[in-house]
């Protein structure tokens, strides 16, 4: 029995982790469909559904009750105007979180790495969950309306009706640029990029930084936009990154990097970049590493 569920997980992660923006709250939810799925699998039906369509309806249920009583998982630059005082660290449920790509990317579909990165993901979260699953399931998995319709139990034209409001709202959030993990000028910009943070190259790193570029650091609700700014807060000697480096990782469908520190054996932060028009227009460092480390192992 496990044999034939095991194969959806990685799948259904990155589902739920799109409509619930937190990587561990997605595990939670699939393991959770898993053992329902298991339970009630002699009274699945296959005459009625694919055995996927039934997954993902236990998971679609699973995550909306999730929902519920949660607040909207958001970004820094939504929670409030730039600059400030830095001031006390939030709640983790506060932010929407990173994952691993290997958690929530099969590597045998079609699914679009894009539909991951943190500005999508905490686009989504301005959706109803129910909007939310719509459009995940119609523009990113690429479901016909029939069988969202049908998981969800509504009307095809209430489906439709669903869609077209969830993509009214995403048009005036700004979801930034995909990365393009094979384009020179865009390697290129990420390895002046890390090469000028080993060297504490102030100078250089704020000439890559678009003019608008913002700055974050979760869990923390700080964060900065523009060059001059960021440039100030890199220059400050009581929050230095003078002997940091930058080690590449797979997480978010992004740029994103392991930032490491001298006589420290874990990473500082985790830190992702968004480019546009060959250069950064922002940064977000995460630095409650412990919180979701677990999720990436322990073979760093």
């Amino acid at each position: 029995m496990i044999e034939t569920l095991e194969p959806f997980r990685v799948e259904l992660t990155g589902y739920c982790y799109r409509v619930l923006g937190s990587g561990s709250e997605a595990e939670d939810a699939v393991q959770e469909t898993l053992v329902r799925a298991w339970k009630a699998y002699d009274s699945y039906d296959s005459a009625r559904a694919s055995l996927r369509t039934w997954l993902y309806r236990i998971a679609t249920n699973i995550c909306i009750d999730m929902q519920r009583s949660a607040q909207r998982r958001a970004l820094a630059v939504d929670l409030g105007p730039s600059g400030g005082e830095i001031g006390a660290p939030l709640l983790e449920s506060v932010f929407v979180q990173p994952v691993p790509d290997a958690l929530v990317l099969p590597e045998d579909l079609a699914i679009r790495r894009e539909t991951v990165r943190l500005a999508f993901v905490a686009a989504l979260q301005h959706l109803p969950a129910r909007q939310r699953v719509v459009l995940i399931l119609r523009d990113v998995l690429a479901w016909q309306a029939a069988e969202v319709a049908s998981l969800l139990e509504i009307s095809v034209a209430s489906a439709n009706s669903a869609l077209q409001r969830a993509r009214a709202t995403l048009r005036v959030v700004d979801v930034g640029d995909a990365f393009d993990p094979v384009d020179p000028a865009q390697k290129s910009l990420l390895s002046r990029y890390c090469e000028a943070f080993e060297r504490h190259d102030v100078e250089t790193l704020v000439s890559l930084l678009h003019e608008d570029a913002t700055m974050s650091m979760p869990p923390f609700s700080w964060w900065l936009r523009g060059r001059e700014p960021i440039s100030v807060a890199l220059r400050d000697p009581g929050a230095s990154c003078a002997g940091a480096w930058l080690v590449p990782v797979r997480a978010n469908g992004s740029p994103a990097f392991w930032q490491m520190r001298p006589g420290m054996e874990r990473p500082f932060g985790l830190v992702f970049l968004d480019v546009r028009d060959g250069l950064v227009t922002g940064s977000t460092t995460f630095l409650n590493v412990e919180e979701f480390l677990p999720l990436f192992g322990e073979g760093l």
